[in-house]
């Protein structure tokens, strides 16, 4: 980085050597006269305007001609004889050495926020349009370029309306005219910067102000080891008629890293000047100075009436004032005619550019002005994200879409059907057998064979999804909660087919339900009893036909048992079998809720709760550019 050295100076009016851009060293004829060339009317250059640049090489004995001589198109304070001793600007030189100044270094805290600040502008990025993250781009470009310069300069703009006296302030306080004041309106048409030490030279490029707009304050030892480091920038009227004298102060505020207000007693409650700068710029009084010129008109104890309404202004707009030892900003009244309270102001100003904090706090205003922008798309004040009962519920809608329930009783029932077909008396088992052949295979159930079932499912799915998605949503801002309800809406794609297979894999295995252990005993024991009924029945048979003695009693017994023995076994089967059956049901109907659960965790659940994260991310990188290490609501 290049800085800018000026050439030794022996007295106030000594030759001021610059350089053209091919090197070759020239003469200001402005400064060689003794004229102070105000360039603030920034016009395009005439073929005749020589002067302006140092081209003219005229003799000083001809300064009784530079009547008819002066005629570049500039606005330029003619030197009479009587004031030829005065003190004369020194253009800001080029020299041959170069020096190389520190960059800036933020401390810990603010470096900490302006990284959070880009990772939240990062993640944001595909969820928020640029406009919405266009400030926040801008004060991390911003922060970068000014780390890169001189950490050794303080940059700080004089602002203020027509006529309140901000070029005569910038004249004080640099000890020489160098910008022109005057009753023709606007004065300044052009910002010119005066920079007390070398070095600044890529601060004054970085706001835009050509080399032949730069000035040197008078050489004065006090005054220079007083405000060693100030870059004072003198801006147009920002309330000018023309629009390009605002668009520069717009442009340079948005790139000083201070500034001062100058109001006079008649318009210092304009409503431009507190509705467009100050209140949007409240955030920023710690580098910001509000200086109630021409106290000089003021009668008595005016001066402390127009103070005191001020200062209530000021704190209408939300500027804290920098009062008894806190941090604002600071009021002070003067007057550039006289001199009177300009010490006070130099001093307070050398003090505010010794400390060199104010780039660092300037950056760390404008994070404070980026964040607050961006409070309602990441401080909602409502609690985020999707609670376990809105998952559950979620679940529960996809299991009611694919039957579970219905799968479990139908579970249950085809468990019960075996045990009847495995324990029953042979005479209901044909009767159940010949029902059973009107009926589907046991273990193949048809959860939605019907038309009119399949569309409902669909239905219930499409509203489980739009349910969840509403719930995930609700109390994020406006992009997010898009987000969440198009990641939801992109994983109910195909969710009705995915869980009509999970369905049919997941429900009933193929063949007849799993037997417990005590099913053969309670077989041997019906076989036993049907075998008793035939010996029985065969014993009488026998004994009417004559081939067996007559005994009534036994075979009666024999089939007695076995008849009433039969159902009883049956009833007994079935009472025992309806615990493991009911297990089988609900085992059955948990296999197929988890199966749909997990179906729409993965294509719902998951893309929504990834989102979530995302936000809950960008959350807490708020929270650390606003210094809240634990987020905020």
């Amino acid at each position: 980085m290049t800085a800018v050295t000026d050439e030794d100076q022996t007295d106030h009016t000594q030759d001021a050597v610059s350089e053209d851009e091919d090197g070759t060293p020239a003469q200001d004829e402005a400064v060689k006269t003794g004229d102070a060339v105000d360039p603030t009317e920034d016009e395009p250059e005439e073929p005749d305007d020589e002067h302006a640049r140092g081209e003219d090489r005229t003799d000083s004995s001809d300064s009784s001609d530079s009547s008819d001589a002066w005629d570049d198109g500039l606005i330029a304070r003619r030197v009479t004889d009587a004031a030829a001793a005065e003190p004369v600007a020194v253009v800001e030189t080029r020299g041959s050495g170069a020096q190389i100044a520190a960059p800036l270094a933020y401390d810990g805290p603010l470096r900490s926020r302006l990284d959070a600040l880009r990772e939240l502008v990062g993640l944001s990025r595909t969820r928020l349009d640029s406009r919405t993250l266009a400030e926040a781009s801008r004060v991390l470009d911003e922060a970068a370029a000014r780390r890169r310069l001189s950490g050794q300069h303080t940059v700080v703009a004089i602002a203020g309306a027509t006529g309140s006296g901000k070029s005569q302030l910038f004249n004080t306080l640099a000890g020489v005219t160098i910008s022109e004041t005057g009753v023709r309106r606007p004065t300044t048409a052009a910002p010119i910067a005066c920079s007390w030490s070398d070095g600044a030279a890529s601060l004054i490029e970085r706001l835009g102000i050509p080399p032949r707009l730069r000035r040197r304050p008078v050489q004065n030892a006090e005054m220079e080891a007083q405000l060693r480091g100030l870059v004072l920038v003198d801006l147009p009227d920002h309330d000018s008629a023309a629009v390009q004298h605002r668009e520069h102060v717009d442009r340079i505020l948005d790139l000083v890293d201070a500034v001062i207000w100058v109001v006079d007693p008649e318009k210092y409650a304009d409503a431009v000047l507190h509705e467009r700068y100050l209140r949007p710029m409240a955030g920023h009084a710690e580098v910001m100075f509000v200086v109630l010129n021409q106290i000089d008109r003021l009668p008595g104890e005016a001066t402390e009436q127009v103070l005191d309404d001020l200062r209530r202004l000021l704190d209408e707009d939300g500027i804290a004032l920098g009062e008894y030892g806190e941090p604002g900003a600071t009021v002070l009244a003067l007057s550039a005619l006289t001199g009177d309270g300009v010490g006070e102001l130099r001093e307070t100003l050398g003090q505010f550019v010794t400390e060199r904090q104010a780039p660092g706090r300037r950056i760390s205003a404008d994070v404070d002005a980026a964040a607050w922008r961006l409070r309602s798309v990441y401080a909602t004040g409502r609690r985020t994200g999707l609670s376990e009962e809105a998952r559950d519920e979620f679940a529960v809608r996809l299991a009611d879409a694919v039957g579970a329930t219905a799968a479990g009783e139908a579970a249950e029932r085809a468990w019960l059907r075996n045990a009847n077909r495995a324990c029953g008396t042979p005479w209901l088992r044909l009767w159940r057998w010949h029902q059973d052949r009107l009926e589907p295979p046991t273990g193949r159930l048809p959860l939605r064979a019907q038309a009119d079932e399949e569309v409902t499912a669909r239905q219930r799915v499409e509203q489980a999804v739009r349910t969840v998605a509403d719930r995930a949503s609700a109390g994020l801002a406006p992009p997010w909660a898009q987000a969440v309800r198009e990641a939801a809406a992109r994983g109910s794609q195909g969710l009705p087919e995915a869980l009509d297979e999970l369905a049919a894999r997941a429900g009933l295995p193929p063949g007849r339900p799993p037997r417990p252990g005590w099913w053969p005993a309670a077989v041997f024991a019906q076989a036993s009893m049907t075998l008793l009924q035939v010996v029985g029945g065969l014993w009488l048979v026998g004994q009417i036909a004559g081939f067996m003695a007559p005994n009534l009693g036994v075979p009666v017994l024999l089939m007695v048992v076995g008849i009433i023995g039969g159902p009883l076994v049956e009833w007994s089967c079935r009472m025992a079998a309806r615990g493991p059956a009911r297990r089988y049901g609900m085992e059955a109907e948990r296999r197929l809720r988890e199966a749909a659960a997990g179906c729409g965790r993965a294509r719902v659940l998951d893309p929504v709760a990834a989102e979530l994260l995302r936000y809950r991310e960008v959350r807490e990188q708020y929270g650390r550019v606003l210094g809240v290490e634990a987020g905020v609501r």
